[in-house]
Parts: C-alpha cells; structure tokens; sequence
C-alpha cells in the first residue's frame, strides 16, 4: 500500500511537470479559447489541458501500477478513451456540434460496453431478496450511464478549476467508498480512481483562477468518461443503493445537467443549447467572485460526497428519509439561486401558503418580511420597555 501512495505522489509531480507543454502545444495546434458572450475568460486561452491529465493517467497504468490492472481491460479503455481524448481535441480545434461529440462517445461506451465487457447485468432492489437480471436493457442502460455523466461533467466546465476540483473530490470519494465499503477483490477500481485524482490534483495548479490553461473538450469528456466507466466496473453487482452512490458523489454536475434540460424545456429552446444559467453563472449573479463561485461548489460536492456516505452507512429506513431530505434541500436550493428562472419557486410558495396558514390559525403571529414596516406587536413591545 506504502508503494501505491508513493507512486500516488509521483503521477501529481508527472501531471505538474507534463502540463506546461501540453500549454506550449495548444497555441501550435491552434486550440485556444478566445473570449466571448458565453466565456468567462477575458483572453485567448490554451486549452487541451486535459491531454496532459490522459498522458499521465496512462503512465500510471502502464508504468507505475501496471500490475495492478487486468490486460485485457486496461486496453480496452485506452482504445475507448482514446476515441474520446480525439473527439475533444478535435473539437478544441475545430469545434464539433454536439451531436457530432454525442457521436464520439457512442462509439467509445459501445468499445467498452462490448470489447472491455463492463456494463450494467443485475440490479438488486429493496426489500426484494434476488436479484433482477435487467437483460437486454443492460445495453440502454449501460450506453445512457456512460453519456449522461460524460456530459454532465463536460456541462459544468465553465469557471478556473470548477470541473476539475469536482471531479477529483468526486473520484476521491469513489476511492474511498470502493476500497472501505463495497468489500470487492478488485481493488484496482478504488485505485484508478485515486491515480486519475491525483493526475487532476498536478493539474490544478495551472487550472485555478486565474487559469493559465483550460481543460477543454478534450479533459471534460475524458474525465467524465472515465469517471462513468470506474463508476460502473465498480458496480459490477449492483443495488440499490450502490447505485445511488455515485448519482449522489456527482451530485453538483448531475443536478446542474438536470435543471439545464428542465430549464430549455420551458423555455422552449434545443436541450444542447448553451446558456448562461448554469449553476456557477447564477452564483455569479448572487455577488459571488469567481474564486468564491468556484469554492463555493466544492464545498457543495463535499457535502454531496458526505451525504453518499451515509447512505452506505445507514439503515433502509434511514436511506428513505436521506433522499427525501436531499430532494427538499437540493430543491429550495434550486429555486432559492434561481436556476430555473426567476418565477420557478413552487416548494417556495408552498413554504409561504403553510406560513401563512399558521398566521390565519393563530392570530397571534404576525409574518414580518424584512425591509417591511414592523408589525403592531413588536412596536408593543418595544415601547414598553
């Protein structure tokens, strides 16, 4: 174990040391971000940082730990997330539609839903005692697990550092739930997880605002790719609640993925229209700086990774009550930083009319509003003192 945290420490020196020539490579290839009505970068950016992190990871696999991982399957990613890393570049470069990148990462998920063999079989429900063979819905489901959270990643790339200090809190959390709770033989799950972290940890540094290189296209796909397949080879015997987890430990892209769709469906716009209403652009709008907006959400995605913990830790009783808390939460949340619009605040006014109707019941209470004129009894009161 001593030898996998040295070797640890080494891919974050490797990833540091390897990123300013991958910055040097961007500006010869022509990938650069120039700023405009949806970036938030006032210059022309390099991009493509996440070439460095692919790179890295790879010779952790092959190199490093390379006794760690199973042949057959370390291969089968590489091709997948080959495919990836080309789709991003290109991208970066040239600028795909997002259909044509939905299309790249179809063809990833089938290399590894067909050639790796790591997919969805079985799904273990509550308080049912087998387990149900999902048959051929293992194919949709797999396919669907792999391009929902590549995306959703990808979709909050907006801020310096936000996607990739998300994702390594996330994969961290992956680490550590794979290693301590799911009990399995296969520990190289838990420490691919760890390695791609510690890659996202060397990178960093020139990814934190003020950014000296982005992601791009070409890390955002990758690392949400790639935390999709770790999540599901992980989940190889899959229940109910493990399922849950990693839909929790990303609950910050996940969520902002959801409502983004949510949002264009009601304003009647194309779901892969982009906009400015992501979760880090209304956080903006509240005052926060960037750095703010950025710290803000990791703290958001530790509470996330707390939250999934408990889930493994608590009884059947306990996860019902957890998921029904988080939804609450995650909703006043939403509406409170207005993420669906201004005029979206049901559970809001539902909180107002029970207010209300506890102000009809007893008429003793009086609703104050702040900035409002004080209510008769508080001015009572203060003038008898």
């Amino acid at each position: 174990m001593f030898k996998i945290i040295v070797e640890l420490f080494l891919l974050v020196i490797i990833s540091a040391a390897i990123t300013p020539f991958i910055r040097r490579l961007a500006f010869v290839l022509g990938a650069v971000d120039n700023p405009n009505a949806r970036r938030v970068n006032k210059k022309p950016m390099p991009t493509i940082g996440g070439l460095g992190i692919f790179v890295t990871f790879n010779i952790g696999t092959f190199v490093l730990l390379r006794e760690q991982f199973l042949t057959h399957e370390i291969f089968s990613i590489l091709l997948a997330s080959s495919v990836i890393v080309l789709t991003g570049l290109i991208d970066d470069i040239l600028e795909l539609k997002p259909r044509q990148k939905m299309f790249g990462i179809f063809i990833a998920s089938l290399i590894i839903y067909f050639l790796a063999g790591i997919r969805m079989n079985v799904l273990k429900i509550p308080f049912v005692t087998h387990e149900v063979n999902i048959g051929w819905w293992s194919f949709p489901i797999t396919i669907f697990w792999i391009l929902a959270l590549t995306n959703a990643v990808n979709l909050i790339d907006g801020l310096d550092g936000l996607a990739d200090g998300v994702s390594m809190i996330s994969l961290t959390t992956m680490g550590i739930v794979g290693y301590f709770f799911l009990h399995t033989h296969q520990l190289y799950v838990p420490i691919a997880c760890f390695m791609l972290a510690a890659c996202l940890l060397g990178f960093l540094p020139y990814n934190f605002h003020p950014a000296k290189i982005f992601l791009g296209d070409t890390g955002a796909l990758y690392i949400g790719f790639m935390i999709a397949v770790l999540s599901l080879k992980g989940l190889k015997n899959v229940t109910f609640i493990s399922l849950l987890v990693p839909i929790i430990i990303l609950g910050v892209p996940i969520t902002d993925t959801v409502y983004a769709m949510i949002r264009r469906k009601l304003n009647k716009k194309p779901i892969s229209e982009a906009d400015k209403h992501h979760l880090h652009h209304q956080l903006m709008r509240m005052g926060l700086t960037h750095r703010q907006t950025v710290l803000t959400i990791y703290a958001l995605s530790l509470v996330f990774s707390f939250i999934s913990l408990l889930f493994l830790l608590s009884p059947a009783w306990g996860t019902w009550l957890l998921i029904l808390g988080l939804l609450v939460a995650l909703e006043y949340f939403v509406e409170s930083i207005g993420l669906l619009g201004e005029k979206y605040h049901p559970l809001m006014h539902v909180i107002q009319k029970i207010i209300n109707q506890k102000s009809k019941i007893d008429p003793t209470v009086e609703v104050w509003h702040l900035g409002d004129e004080k209510p008769d009894q508080l001015k009572n009161k203060k003038k008898t003192k």
